[in-house]
C-alpha cells in the first residue's frame, strides 16, 4: 500500500468516524492475501461513503442555519468588482474563514444595500461547507427571543441554543432597542461566546460604527461589557457608497389625457 492510499484511506475512516485505519486494512489484506486492485476498491467505496455522509452533514447544518436556502447568498454570488479602495483585498480575504479560526469577531459596517448581510450570509454559509455550525438571526429576531425566554423561563436554554454555533450572525444590530433586561442577556451571550473552545466568531451587520452602538442598549455596565469582549479582537469592515438595489429596476412613463366630453345624440323630429 502506498504513502497516498494509507493517507486517503485514514481520512475516509476519520469522516466516518470508524475505529479502523489504514494500517489495520494492511494487516488484512496481507493475511489474507488480498490483491492491490482490491485494496483500491476498499479504499474507493471508503471515500464515497465518506463524501456522502460529508454532503449529509452539510445539509443538515444549512437547514438548521437559518441562512437562506432557496437563493443563497455566497461569496461567489458577490459583486466583488463593485468594491473599490485600497482594502477590497482585505474583505476578499473573508472567504477563506480565517476570522473563525483565528477567534476574531467580524463587524460589517455602511449603509443599507451595500452588501452586509450578504457577506455575513456567504460567511455562514462557508462555514457549513467546513462542517462548522453557523446560525443567523436578525437582530428584532434576537429581542423577541430574549423577551420571550424571560416570560417562560427559558433564558437558559436560548443562551445554550446561540451559544452552541461556532458563527453566530446577528443582522441588523440596531434596528430595535433592548431594555435593560435583554440587554445583560445580551452580555451574558457574547460572555460565554468570549469563552468559548475551539472555532468560534460573531458576525455583526449595521450602518452605524461600534461608537454609536449604545443608543441601541438601556444598561451601560453591560453594554460596555459586551463591547468590550465584541471588539477585544475583531475585525471591522467600513462598506462606504450607495445602494446596489434597484439596479435591475425598470420604469415605463405614459401619457394619460382627460376624456372628451360625450357628443349628445338628437332625436330626429317626425
Amino acid at each position: 500500500m502506498n504513502e497516498e492510499l494509507i493517507e486517503k484511506i485514514d481520512k475516509s475512516c476519520k469522516v466516518l468516524h470508524l475505529d479502523f485505519s489504514a494500517v489495520e486494512l494492511a494487516s488484512l489484506a496481507e493475511e489474507g492475501h488480498y490483491s492491490d486492485e482490491t485494496i483500491d476498491a476498499v479504499a474507493a467505496i471508503f471515500a464515497h461513503i465518506g463524501e456522502k455522509k460529508k454532503e449529509a452533514t452539510v445539509r443538515t447544518l444549512l437547514r438548521l442555519s437559518r441562512l437562506p436556502l432557496s437563493n443563497p447568498k455566497t461569496f461567489e454570488s458577490f459583486d466583488f468588482n463593485l468594491l473599490h479602495g485600497k482594502n477590497v483585498k482585505q474583505i476578499k480575504s473573508l472567504a477563506i474563514l480565517s476570522a473563525i479560526y483565528a477567534h476574531k469577531n467580524v463587524a460589517l459596517i455602511g449603509p443599507a444595500g451595500t452588501g452586509k448581510t450578504h457577506l455575513a450570509q456567504a460567511f455562514g454559509f462557508a462555514c457549513c461547507h467546513k462542517g462548522l455550525k453557523a446560525y443567523f438571526i436578525k437582530m428584532t429576531e434576537l429581542r423577541d427571543r430574549f423577551t420571550l425566554a424571560r416570560q417562560t423561563g427559558r433564558v437558559s436554554k436560548v443562551l445554550n441554543t446561540l451559544v452552541r454555533p461556532s458563527c453566530l450572525i446577528i443582522d441588523e444590530v440596531g434596528h430595535c432597542t433592548f431594555d435593560k433586561e435583554n440587554t445583560r442577556i445580551f452580555f451574558d451571550l457574547v460572555d460565554r461566546r468570549y469563552n468559548k473552545g475551539g472555532y468560534y466568531n460573531m458576525i455583526f451587520t449595521r450602518n452605524k460604527t461600534p461608537s454609536e452602538w449604545r443608543e441601541c442598549f438601556n444598561e451601560d455596565d453591560a453594554l460596555l461589557c459586551s463591547l468590550d469582549r465584541i471588539f477585544d479582537d475583531a475585525v471591522v469592515y467600513m462598506i462606504k457608497g450607495n445602494s446596489y438595489r434597484g439596479q435591475m429596476l425598470e420604469t415605463y412613463t405614459v401619457q394619460a389625457n382627460k376624456p372628451k366630453e360625450p357628443i349628445s345624440a338628437t332625436m330626429p323630429k317626425i
